[in-house]
């Protein structure tokens, strides 16, 4: 047959070629369809197949803190989540057991604002039973919509039966740890400061306070002597005469006026310096007592224009003299001395009111003050307080200044602008009250000392997290451990009425009750007969009516959780939250844990940032910045989500945004498109008929292989190390770099060529497979729904899930024609080369690369790994012809590597019609008369024994 021209057809050859087929999708489409494999993971109890596939293995205990059960969960939740599944992942494929049971934190007070939104609040148009029975309904459906939402990021865990605080025996577990801390003599009763939110009308954990700016009154108080005789009579002033000075004062700086009514003394410094000026003030000599130190800004700031110093003396010579009450007339206050004053602010002497401040109270038990409170929960002053009666704290802050400056005692008055505690709910200024509360001693049975010294037991990740939650714990008071609430766990405490003791059977009486709530919730407690409980002391005792800060519900989970389900174990192997939670879960479960059982609950902590924008600005709904896991899940699909926050180094804050998720749409297709190679090209291939002994495979793939496994060691590594961006970047770089920018693109004459069960393909394929089998798994961790897609398409298959699966056993590859280092070094040469190659085609000297013609000028080192390949090296090169010669000086064109110069010319020869190569023997062999279009290799692959490969 001939064509119009008289010329021998071309004939079709593309059956005798091994074209790559997969059933494996080149678009992802992950938002639509992870929905249906998620719905068949679950039909086939995904979960419950690993557990029993790893069933007697040791195990690995990640522990999960609880999200508040309130809202929509958001990218915060989302980080939070896949980096618990990444690590659990990886531990399962480690070997490990390692169970995932989710939890939520049901009660509270952004619980109870909700439901009253609904219902009205207690006691006003519902009962306090109906109104739990309303908090636990919607305590339920908030669960139940956060748990569709963490289950459709891919993260597998024991969905069907997470722990809630709510679950009856996990209230009961809860009184359990109450009454374990209690017996560890840990809990206390008193009337401390707490922080004290006037818009919750409830204390506040250390965890729910932050800090914003906010504009204060500051002034000056002067408190003056009571008569100057003790003054004048004091050792302090030995030698100085007070002749002519009418009134002496002790200066105080404060920024809230309207704590002064509850002053029970000044405070000095018991080491620092004080000076005593007189000057004339309206006709009259004055004295003025203030930090030496101080004294210049103070003297500027009161508008003296000129004193006299009368003396200097140590704050200890004034300990024990009176001062009279600036506001109370009858009231004098001692001056004391004090540790926690210092001369950085002020005036040196501080204003001390133990009813409404921690230090003041620490302070005013070594006195014996009194802790005074006159204002009562909702920050209006009780009415039978000495000043301003029935008057709103903030109302009565001008009030008060106006009474200081008639009384002559307003030194100095002013705004300033600084921060202060605000609730984290209601971002509204916090109080120091002191109210009857419950307390876990910081200092009662060592637990301060206790949980230092477990800090440093423990492994910190990042290792900054040590040093943050010791100085917390330093300087933490003593953990308010009561709330003023209905929705909660009940402190299940009966009390003496007289002497306010624990009854002396509270151990068993707080089982007695577990036992009940265990089968009927805390309602039990609340709807409990006190009388036929206790029987005669019902006369004699009182049951607790406040309930437990929710952070100690969360906190005790290590006993009510991993201590009391099967399955489980304490301490934990790691627990993970964000950079928040040293003040507030970590922290809890730490001195939990110690008061119970003295141990930590955790062998490592690992904690990540907080979600930003693109400008570093966190987000939030007034800057219109927000953007929400299901809008990510939309775009990209969930496994652009977990490749997100991998690729992310979590230890910073981790920014979201347009170009971000650009970046990372290009890093999941770089390694979906890699996957999809692997298998289109494994298309054929039978691993138990079909794998090359390691020892005979063709010298590239062996080395493949080699970097294959080296990378799954490194891989691993970083996952042990919880170092997941540098996981997600050595998969990126092996795909784009060593498979896609170097071996693949080599084999691929190799594979679609050669005759189909040459060896020389035979051996690329099993390269393929021992590759595909080890990244799968790789990228499992991460990528779940595309390594899941892409794992039952691998060749004989074993297992149905990659989930079940143990890190990737490599072959030994043994000895091998070329060395890694040489086939580095041939990686660099054919880089250099390939910029050559490049320049030739922006110049129009070649098309395509397999139109060229390379000629290399070498040194001798170089020349004898590249005349090894021999003809071979034209296919590391992509070209038709390679030529190498001895080096020569001024031949050929420098390149970017010292000792190779380099030509490029176009190939002389024609076009084989079936591996495009350009040759001078395309219809120039024996068969030519049969295959006038092909070259003589080609030949050897469609009609003879096939074509043999050693190096590439």
């Amino acid at each position: 047959m001939t064509d119009g021209l008289g010329l021998p057809a071309q004939k079709d050859y593309k059956s005798t070629l091994n074209l790559p087929e997969t059933a494996f999708a080149m678009k992802a489409d992950l938002a639509n369809r992870e929905p249906a494999w998620l719905a068949q993971w679950q039909q086939v109890g995904l979960y419950q197949q690993i557990r029993q596939a790893r069933q007697g293995a040791p195990k690995y205990i990640l522990h999960d803190g609880p999200p508040y059960a309130n809202g929509a969960i958001h990218l915060g939740h989302a980080v939070n989540k896949v980096l618990k599944d990444i690590i659990v992942k990886s531990k399962t494929l480690s070997g490990y057991d390692a169970p995932y049971v989710p939890g939520w934190d049901c009660h509270g007070l952004p619980i109870e604002l909700k439901v009253e939104e609904k219902v009205g609040k207690v006691g006003v148009k519902v009962d306090a039973n109906a109104f739990r029975a309303h908090c636990r309904t919607y305590a339920a459906s908030q669960v139940a919509m956060q748990k569709e939402d963490f289950k459709r990021l891919g993260v597998l865990g024991d969905w069907e039966n997470p722990y809630l605080t709510m679950n009856f025996r996990q209230e009961a577990y809860t009184v359990r740890a109450l009454a374990k801390i209690v017996a560890n003599g840990h809990v206390q009763a008193g009337m401390k400061p707490v922080n004290w939110c006037l818009d919750c009308r409830s204390a506040l954990a250390e965890a729910e306070v932050e800090y914003e700016d906010k504009v204060s009154d500051a002034i000056d108080v002067g408190f003056g002597w009571v008569g100057l005789a003790a003054l004048a009579a004091s050792p302090a002033l030995a030698g100085v005469s007070l002749a002519g000075v009418q009134k002496v004062q002790l200066a105080i700086w404060t920024t809230t006026p309207w704590t002064l009514p509850a002053n029970r003394a000044v405070a000095l410094a018991p080491d620092l310096n004080y000076t005593l000026i007189s000057y004339s003030k309206q006709g009259h000599r004055v004295g003025l007592v203030v930090a030496s130190e101080l004294l210049a800004g103070v003297v500027q700031r009161y508008g003296i224009e000129a004193y006299q110093t009368l003396c200097q003396f140590e704050g200890r010579a004034l300990e024990g003299q009176l001062l009279q009450h600036p506001l109370i007339a009858g009231l004098q206050v001692p001056i004391i001395c004090g540790d926690h004053v210092t001369a950085t602010s002020g005036t040196g002497a501080v204003h001390t009111a133990p009813g409404h401040g921690v230090d003041d109270y620490v302070v005013g038990k070594q006195y014996n003050l009194e802790v005074f409170n006159p204002v009562g929960a909702n920050g209006v002053y009780v009415d039978d307080s000495p000043v301003l009666p029935g008057t709103h704290i903030y109302k009565a802050n001008p009030l008060i200044i106006e009474l200081l400056k008639t009384n002559g005692a307003l030194l100095a008055h002013e705004k300033i602008m600084h921060s202060y505690p605000h609730c984290w709910r209601h971002k509204t200024p916090i109080i120091f009250r002191a109210t009857p509360q419950w307390f876990i001693s910081m200092q009662a049975e060592g637990l301060r000392s206790s949980a230092l010294a477990a800090i440093d037991r423990v492994q910190w990740v990042p290792d900054w997290g040590k040093n943050r939650i010791e100085a917390m714990v330093k300087d933490r008071p003593d953990w308010c451990i009561s709330r003023q609430r209905t929705w909660g766990v009940p402190i299940t405490l009966f009390v003496h009425q007289q002497t306010g003791r624990l009854h002396p059977d509270t151990p068993a009486l707080c089982e007695r009750v577990a036992g009940l709530i265990e089968q009927q919730g805390i309602e039990a407690w609340f709807n409990l007969d006190v009388n036929a409980f206790l029987g005669a002391d019902a006369q004699t005792y009182v049951a607790c009516t406040d309930t437990l800060d929710v952070w100690f519900d969360s906190g005790v989970t290590h006993f009510a959780v991993l201590d009391a389900l099967a399955g489980l174990h304490s301490p934990a192997d790691l627990y993970l939250e964000g950079s928040d939670q040293h003040r507030g879960w970590f922290q809890t479960s730490l001195l939990s844990s110690l008061a119970i059982s003295n141990q930590a609950p955790f062998k490592q902590v690992l904690t990540h940032g907080f979600v930003v924008d693109e400008h570093g600005h966190k987000m939030s709904k007034s800057k219109g910045n927000v953007i929400t896991p299901e809008q990510i899940i939309g775009q990209m699909g969930a496994d652009g989500v977990r490749f997100w926050v991998a690729s992310s180094d979590y230890r910073y804050d981790m920014t979201a945004g347009k170009e971000i998720f650009s970046r990372t749409t290009d890093g999941y297709r770089r390694i979906r498109n890699t996957i999809r190679f692997l298998l289109a090209n494994l298309h054929g291939f039978v691993p138990s008929q079909h794998m090359v002994a390691p020892a005979d495979l063709v010298a590239l793939d062996a080395y493949i292989v080699s970097a294959a496994a080296e990378l799954q060691g490194q891989v691993i590594a970083a996952y042990e190390a919880l170092d997941f961006h540098r996981v997600a970047r050595l998969i990126t770089d092996f795909c784009s770099q060593d498979l896609g920018g170097f071996y693949l693109d080599i084999i691929k004459d190799r594979q679609y060529t050669v005759q189909a069960t040459a060896l020389a393909r035979r051996s690329a394929q099993s390269a393929l497979y021992h590759v595909t089998q080890s990244l799968l798994r790789l990228v499992s961790p991460i990528l779940s729904f595309t390594a899941q897609e892409a794992w039952p398409l691998v060749p004989e298959q074993a297992e149905p899930y990659v989930f079940t699966s143990h890190w990737y056993a490599f072959p030994a590859t043994g000895a091998s024609s070329l060395t890694a280092g040489q086939w580095q070094q041939l990686i660099a040469i054919k880089a250099a080369v390939n910029k050559q190659l490049e320049q030739a085609r922006n110049q129009k000297i070649i098309g395509a690369s397999l139109a060229a013609h390379v000629s290399l000028w070498v040194k001798p080192e170089v020349k004898a790994l590249l005349d090894q390949l021999g003809d071979e090296l034209r296919f590391v090169f992509i070209c038709s012809r390679v030529d190498v010669m001895p080096w020569q000086d001024g031949a050929g064109e420098p390149t970017d590597i010292e000792g190779i110069a380099c030509t490029i010319q176009p190939a002389e020869g024609q076009k084989c019609v079936r591996c495009w190569h350009v040759t001078t023997d395309v219809g120039q062999h024996s068969h030519a008369a049969a295959h006038p279009h092909l070259c003589g290799r080609c030949v050897v692959n469609v009609e003879g024994n096939g074509e043999e490969r050693c190096y590439a």
